[in-house]
């Protein structure tokens, strides 16, 4: 459905990607992601549209990502590149569409912007109780609760609070300004424009004085409700923590309490901010973060895919970006790292045996030369220094200093020292 609703969307993108370019005509010529005339003249030539078919799907398009537009030019988002392959960008797309349902058609003139805010603000609960009545419910029945939440969201702005037995401030027994009016009559053309609204991007279906949400509109809302759920039910209480406070929160938790913590950060963040966080706590010295950072960005999945790909280069995050893109293939974890080069490879088990020196425990660091790929000591003390890793001379120590056979103690703090003084 999603597909089918967005099709007219991706073929004027896709017109806009291969048409326009570096060097031609611009897509836009006020600067506002509107189509120029003649933009839009060639594209409805080219695709044997009207210009105003082209006009509304060009601006799907920039609601649900498949464009994004800088000032008088545009490109193609990740979303149109990823299309055709990735499901979950076809639906995070529509749901991009959805989230803005208030842009899609001009909202009724006579009415004050504050009481529109409202209407907005208040559909929320409207497309709820749609849901959960998984079936066709009167517009009537949809307008008193309209207007019921428009007067608990104007209580909830006008609470005045003051200590019991007291007489209220001056300003709050004065007499209160004229509200805005919420009468079922006023409100009646709000709620109108709103299910049409809703209609035009595919969440519901409006006739004989009824509403129903469709499949997609209700999967939509059931979605946002459980985010909401996870959101709340955050087990460390790290929903408000930056991006690097929250991994150190996650650190000593359990795989699965992290990973509820994960999801439920992430539910209260749009998901480029969130995969950006979580990429710049990945860049920072801290390499336990770097491997936690990557583990939240396994609970985003395919969103992060672009972000992910683009710092396979940087050499610090190319270990962990590789066995990431390889699981996300579908590459079995345990073989995930068959994807890595020697070096790759032994840079990992350095940055792992950096966190394990900084946040764990001597025995545990031990244990980690055992998931060397070097069959030998010597053979992964020789590559250890060849590959540069910055935290090298401090791994070497701290791993001499755990082992209990001091004849490989000492040869450790030997390679150690050779590090240290560029032997």
């Amino acid at each position: 459905m999603a597909r089918a609703g967005l099709a007219g969307a991706v073929r004027v993108a896709r017109w806009a990607d291969s048409a326009l370019g570096p060097g031609r005509d611009a897509a836009t010529a006020d600067g506002k992601a509107t189509l120029s005339a003649a933009t839009a003249g060639r594209a409805a030539a080219d695709l044997g549209l009207t210009p105003e078919q082209i006009r509304a799907d060009w601006d799907t398009a920039r609601l649900a990502g498949l464009v994004e537009v800088h000032g008088g030019s545009a490109r193609p988002g990740w979303r149109l590149r990823a299309w055709d392959r990735d499901d979950s960008a076809v639906l995070r797309g529509w749901v991009a569409l959805f989230d803005a349902w208030s842009l899609a058609l001009p909202e009724p003139e006579g009415h004050e912007p504050a009481v529109v805010a409202e209407a907005v603000s208040a559909m929320p609960q409207v497309l709820s109780f749609l849901q959960l009545s998984a079936g066709p419910v009167p517009v009537e029945q949809l307008l008193d609760l309209l207007q019921q939440r428009v007067t608990e969201l104007r209580t909830e702005r006008c609470e005045v609070s003051y200590d019991p037995g007291t007489e209220p401030p001056v300003e709050a027994a004065a007499e209160p300004a004229e509200a805005p009016d919420a009468s079922p009559g006023s409100l009646a053309p709000l709620l109108g424009w709103a299910l049409d609204a809703l209609a035009t991007v595919g969440a519901l279906t409006c006739g004989a004085g009824q509403a129903t949400l469709t499949p997609l509109g209700s999967w939509a809302v059931w979605v946002k409700l459980e985010q909401i759920c996870v959101a709340a039910q955050s087990p460390a209480g790290n929903i408000e923590q930056s991006a690097e406070d929250m991994l150190r929160g996650c650190a000593q938790l359990r795989p699965n309490a992290a990973r509820a913590e994960y999801r439920a950060w992430l539910a209260a963040r749009t998901v480029g901010s969130a995969v950006s966080e979580l990429i710049d706590a990945a860049r920072g010295e801290d390499a336990l973060l770097r491997g936690l950072a990557f583990e939240a960005l396994r609970v985003v999945g395919a969103p992060a895919e672009p972000d992910v790909r683009a710092v396979v280069d940087e050499p610090a995050l190319r270990p962990y970006a590789l066995l990431w893109l390889a699981e996300h293939d579908g590459l079995d974890p345990e073989d995930a790292h068959e994807v890595l080069t020697r070096e790759e490879a032994t840079w990992l088990w350095v940055d792992t045996a950096a966190a394990v020196a900084d946040h764990g425990e001597a025995p545990m660091l031990v244990r980690h030369l055992e998931s060397a790929v070097q069959p030998t000591v010597p053979r992964l003390l020789d590559e250890v220094r060849a590959v540069g890793h910055p935290r090298t001379v401090q791994v070497l120590v701290a791993l001499a200093a755990a082992h209990p056979d001091p004849a490989l103690a000492k040869a450790v703090r030997r390679a150690a020292f050779q590090v240290h003084t560029g032997g």
